[in-house]
């Protein structure tokens, strides 16, 4: 902002009472007719298939079949979500749901989302990145990053107001 009078570049101040980000949750367009709704496109139905067999290894396998899925099949959203499920460490779970995160938001921008609007769980093409979402939520409240925590946890009532802890917590399929 320049001043009056001023001679040189102008400055940006910034102001000090932004809202918190606990408070923009009230700022949530929740209407049934508001934003629109992006439903992403089916997975490669082999990817898929592959994936539900890696599910059904026996557990001392189960991660390296579903990292072995992602290795063929890199842009698969609920297997990303599935190995960070399946991490031996928080930091192992929180960088598989990190890239899980990632790449589901490019894909939202693929379908033509643009940084605002509805992706709701009850669509089945959406759910590996809402739970890469939340367990990147979920991870980051473990090694401390309250914030981080606190804006993945907004993001997705953004995204899904109906959103819940039983669907967050692996209660809901």
């Amino acid at each position: 902002m320049r001043h009056a009078g001023s001679r040189g570049p102008a400055v940006l101040s910034f102001e000090t009472s932004l809202p918190l980000m606990s408070d923009l949750s009230n700022h949530v367009n929740l209407s049934a007719s508001g934003p629109p709704e992006t439903v992403l496109a089916p997975e490669d139905p082999e990817a898929d298939k592959a994936l539900a067999q890696a599910l059904e290894t026996l557990e001392e396998g189960r991660r390296a079949a579903v990292s072995d899925v992602l290795a063929d099949s890199p842009q698969h959203l609920e297997a990303w979500a599935r190995l960070g499920d399946l991490g031996r460490d928080v930091m192992e779970s929180y960088a598989a749901y990190r890239v899980g995160y990632h790449r589901g938001l490019d894909r939202l921008r693929q379908s033509g989302w643009r940084g605002s609007g509805f992706v709701r769980w009850e669509h089945p093409t959406n759910r590996g990145f809402l739970r890469s979402l939340a367990g990147l939520s979920r991870m980051a409240a473990e090694i401390g990053e309250d914030d981080e925590a606190a804006r993945c946890e907004l993001f997705l009532r953004q995204l899904d107001p109906t959103w819940s802890d039983e669907v967050a917590d692996g209660k809901s399929s």
